[in-house]
């Protein structure tokens, strides 16, 4: 069984008609993702590829299609506002992958977000997909920008804040003939909408996710509280890599949140808490897969 999202889930794409919101709604058509709306504003009345009707706001699209979840591409400036139209049409889920969203942006976001039934997923992230059952996988659901043929249908639960390690945690898993019911990056910016413990009590209370794939990086504690609640209610094998463990202290290191300051965040605090709670620790990325399937 999957989270968050389903081959049935409905999605609309706001900034479709931007290269890179186009370009991701294609791939997630050619998918068989659910993509039935697009939101430019100005835009209204428009076809995306002939088929996908386009609205000028994010409440004329659901009224009119039914969709549940966005998936944002808007520019930074942009963003923030875009996120709250998705929660003021009261959507189930919004992905935001958009990348340099102002901190004080997602600040506001955040709080407005607050008692809402909208849950968000980013941003700086690479979205979730939940595996199909057709070639590669196709007919699931894929929100973002993640490649989809890398995917397998199966019962195995990826979450990182990495994108690239999403990806690869995932084609470990299926060049070993193992699927995945869903796997959810979470993004690597300081404020974001999901957490790692959001995505693990989700899998864990999942009866079709018997596994999961933890990934995480320098930075933050969000790791740390994942690894706490695992300690006390976990009852499923998880296997975790936190990446940045040679990260110089200070620097930020690509991710707007991978920054170790304050002798907080530090790649060696995290792997101690992995380590205390039973997680399955990866020395090196290439060792996530067989890490899990050893403890399975």
């Amino acid at each position: 069984m999957a989270i968050l999202v389903t081959p049935e889930t409905k999605i609309l794409v706001q900034g479709i008609t931007g290269s890179f919101g186009a370009r991701h709604a294609t791939l997630s058509l050619a998918y068989g993702s659910q993509v039935v709306a697009g939101v430019t504003p100005g835009k209204g009345g428009q076809l995306f590829e002939g088929k996908v009707p386009i609205f000028d706001t994010v409440a004329e699209a659901v009224k009119a299609t039914g969709a549940t979840a966005s998936a944002v591409f808007v520019p930074p400036p942009f963003a923030a506002d875009a996120i709250l139209e998705g929660a003021d049409a009261n959507l189930e889920l919004v992905v935001a992958i958009t990348e340099g969203i102002p901190v004080n942006d997602m600040i506001r976001v955040k709080r407005a977000l607050q008692g809402r039934s909208t849950r968000l997923i980013g941003p700086n992230c690479p979205g979730l997909v939940t595996p199909g059952t057709g070639p590669q996988s196709s007919g699931g659901c894929r929100i973002g920008i993640a490649p989809g043929y890398i995917h397998k249908k199966g019962h195995i639960g990826v979450v990182s804040r990495s994108g690239t390690l999403t990806y690869e945690a995932v084609w470990q898993l299926t060049c070993r003939g193992v699927g995945q019911s869903t796997c959810v990056g979470i993004g690597g910016d300081p404020v974001n909408g999901t957490s790692h413990l959001d995505v693990i009590k989700r899998f864990m209370a999942d009866p079709e996710t018997p596994g999961i794939i933890m990934i995480g990086e320098i930075g933050g504690a969000a790791e740390e509280e994942a690894a706490e609640w695992i300690a006390k209610y976990g009852t499923k094998p998880v296997a975790g890599f936190i990446a940045g463990a040679t990260a110089p202290p200070g620097r930020r290191m690509g991710h707007a949140g991978a920054i170790v300051s304050g002798g907080k965040g530090t790649a060696q605090a995290k792997i101690d808490a992995f380590r205390a709670a039973g997680i399955g620790i990866s020395r090196t990325p290439s060792e996530m897969a067989d890490t899990l399937l050893r403890m399975m």
